[in-house]
């Protein structure tokens, strides 16, 4: 039987014993390392796309979002602080539920970081052009933006004039180059560009915020596309915005792989959890208040149909609406930047644009990077072919697929907008969670007295919780999104069948224990 293809958690345990870890983190460290991770991504790059989609509702759909990822986080920890090994999701899955789950999570993983990458990508190149053309120095609209396409109904984006967008693949070329390499960020680095970020949405809130509470009228209506209805295949409304803007929560299981480095970990990690995602959940609300109420944050309707435009579409784009003079906030592509521009003055705008420019891509770094420890996991245990393993000799990184990843994300990035590709690596993202929280409820039963550094409260009533806002997330997610994940599933498993069934390490009874220093443990969802 497949299922019964199980990684032994003692072997998975070796390795974590080699690597083990002084436990010097406390509930203020661990908090401050959840919002480092978690504020800088979905805020700067998505609230258009939210706002598109919910209006100002998008304000509960980031409580919705925070939610089912509190809940998540909580039975994530569980498993990270059992088995804080490289792979996470990927290895507790194979420890608990067997090879074909945790193959079917190893797949989503691949989909969530590298989609995860692109999108933030092309996050950052809106930013830098936006900065530029501020400045006056306008790049060609051919190259900096994708081509109008449309593939099988799923795969749609582009302008049109556009050819591919090129700022996204410099810098996505260039974090595949850092990795390669083997640079990697100092914890002052961090620290900086940590700093910078919550300084430019700190910037953006104490300016907007007098000028959205005198403007009440900004918010109605509240929620003019609806609450949303996961049976639906539009992916709109309050729940729809939510589904994208749980890609602004990616980063928070940084707190749950920390456990094994934390001192009383039962206590003090549901405290770091709760509070960095509490404290994040009010800045974020504090951020798309103050956008909302001071600019606005309408959907636009296409006069020609009558109908809601499709958030980050080329109609979108290409709407008078959007070539108007102080065009709505759901037409930028650097939403925040571009509010206060409009609102107080064009120096501010290009400071908050400046912040996210230099802060961005490393957050592409941290997901490629996340990404490649994954297939390079996957690749170590026979899943996927063995070259692909390949250790550089001189940089000791897994190079060969750190390139094919970053060819991969710098393609998705070339050709599709930010909207699509979060939706895309929130799939991925909420199948692993869902996993996550299943496998921690069966080895509650299956191994009983195995040590759990951390164990998540009412474990019976958070991970229920937890699968089912998976779930109603995921539903959510447009008709494209879901699609997509389906066709990859699908193309997983006839790669496993073909290639993973036959030569996977436990099904020739090779238990290996990786004792390469260089391939320590990683945030990984």
């Amino acid at each position: 039987m497949i299922f019964g293809r199980v990684k032994p958690l003692d072997a998975i345990l070796a390795t974590a014993e080699k690597k083990s870890l002084h436990r010097s983190l406390g509930a203020f460290q661990l908090t401050m390392l959840g919002i480092g991770a978690v504020i800088g991504t979905g805020i700067f790059v998505l609230t258009a796309t939210a706002a598109q989609k919910a209006g100002p509702g998008m304000m509960v759909s980031f409580m919705v979002a925070g939610f089912v990822c509190a809940v998540a986080a909580l039975c994530y920890s569980e498993l990270a602080s059992m088995v804080p090994v490289a792979g996470s999701a990927y290895t507790y899955s194979y420890a608990v539920m067997g090879e074909l789950v945790a193959w079917l999570v190893g797949w989503a993983l691949i989909l969530e970081y590298a989609l995860g990458a692109s999108a933030v990508a092309v996050g950052w190149s809106g930013h830098i052009i936006g900065l530029l053309d501020s400045l006056g120095l306008h790049l060609p609209h051919a190259i900096t933006v994708g081509p109008k396409i449309s593939v099988g109904g799923f795969l749609e984006g582009g302008e049109v004039g556009g050819i591919f967008n090129l700022p996204a693949v410099l810098i996505v070329a260039f974090v595949t180059w850092l990795l390669v390499i083997g640079t990697k960020e100092s914890a002052t680095v961090n620290a900086v560009l940590v700093a910078i970020k919550i300084s430019a949405l700190t910037l953006f809130v104490v300016v907007t915020l007098p000028l959205a509470l005198g403007h009440s009228e900004h918010f109605t209506p509240f929620v003019p596309r609806g609450w949303g209805n996961p049976l639906s295949s539009a992916g709109t409304g309050v729940l729809g915005a939510a589904a994208s803007i749980f890609f602004a929560y990616v980063g928070f299981d940084a707190v749950s792989t920390a456990a094994e480095e934390t001192r009383d970990p039962q206590r003090n990690v549901p405290i770091g959890l709760i509070a960095s995602l509490l404290i994040c959940t009010i800045f974020y609300l504090l951020v798309a208040g103050s956008a909302i109420g001071s600019f606005g944050a309408q959907p636009l309707i296409d006069p020609a149909t009558g109908k809601y435009f499709v958030e980050g579409s080329p109609e979108l784009y290409a709407s008078a609406a959007c070539h108007s003079a102080g065009a709505p906030l759901v037409c930028s592509k650097e939403a925040l930047a571009y509010v206060l521009r409009q609102v107080s003055s064009p120096a501010l705008g290009n400071l908050v644009g400046l912040a996210a420019t230099i802060a961005l891509p490393s957050v592409v770094l941290l997901m490629m990077y996340g990404q490649t420890r994954v297939f390079f996991v996957m690749a170590r245990d026979g899943l996927l072919p063995g070259s692909l393993a390949a250790v550089h000799p001189r940089f000791r990184t897994p190079w060969v697929v750190t390139i094919v990843t970053g060819i991969a994300a710098a393609i998705a990035a070339a050709f599709l907008p930010v909207s699509q590709l979060a939706d895309y690596s929130n799939s991925g993202t909420l199948f692993a969670f869902a996993a996550v929280s299943l496998g921690v409820m069966i080895l509650r039963f299956t191994d009983r007295t195995r040590h759990r550094p951390f164990r998540t409260p009412a474990l019976f009533v958070v991970a229920p919780l937890s699968i089912i806002g998976c779930i109603v997330l995921f539903l959510s997610l447009g008709y494209q999104s879901k699609m997509l994940f389906i066709v990859w599933t699908l193309l997983g498993l006839v790669l496993y069948y073909v290639y993973g069934y036959r030569h996977s390490n436990v099904a020739r009874g090779v238990i290996e224990v990786d004792d390469d220093p260089d391939m320590s443990a990683e945030p990984a969802a």
